[in-house]
């Protein structure tokens, strides 16, 4: 089953206090691959629900631009 939500708060602690209700057995989420400082500014949402819930997540990389994209 697939449920869509529209909330309000911290993303993360929505994320995983929605997740934690309902008590699914998986997280899917997507991750936008910022580097290293944009990610110690800005904060992984993707690993800190990694980090936070009790079960398996799958966390899924936003695909880069091939050379002949936009052709």
């Amino acid at each position: 089953m697939v449920e869509t939500r529209v909330e309000s708060g911290d993303p993360r602690d929505v994320i995983c206090d929605m997740f934690q209700k309902l008590g699914a057995d998986l997280l899917i989420m997507g991750s936008h691959g910022y580097g290293v400082v944009k990610r110690a500014f800005l904060g992984s949402v993707s690993n800190y629900c990694s980090q936070n819930v009790k079960c398996p997540v799958l966390i899924v990389k936003k695909p880069k631009p091939s050379a002949g994209a936009g052709k």
